[in-house]
């Protein structure tokens, strides 16, 4: 089991999230959580008109190569479009 000191956790999930924002570059995005089971909120025009899973897909694909890689074993999304937060 990969055990991350907290600094290091840190980069790793400021590293996801710089490739997410490059990728939905309007997006709000924030991790809820301290540890490897944190959860990954985006909040995005783009998941306007989409479904949960539709919206899962959607993040997903531009994670492939993370995923593919190993850089990413597993990843708990929360996805929202801006007028379900207003």
């Amino acid at each position: 089991m990969l055990i991350l000191n907290n600094h290091l956790l840190k980069n790793y999930l400021m590293d996801i999230t710089n490739f997410l924002q490059s990728k939905f570059p309007e997006a709000e995005i924030s991790f809820d959580g301290k540890d490897c089971n944190s959860k990954v909120l985006i909040v995005s025009k783009q998941f306007e008109g989409l479904n949960s899973l539709q919206r899962h897909k959607l993040v997903l694909s531009v994670l492939k190569e993370q995923f593919q890689t190993g850089e990413l074993h597993a990843l708990s999304l929360s996805t929202k479009s801006p007028s379900e937060i207003a």
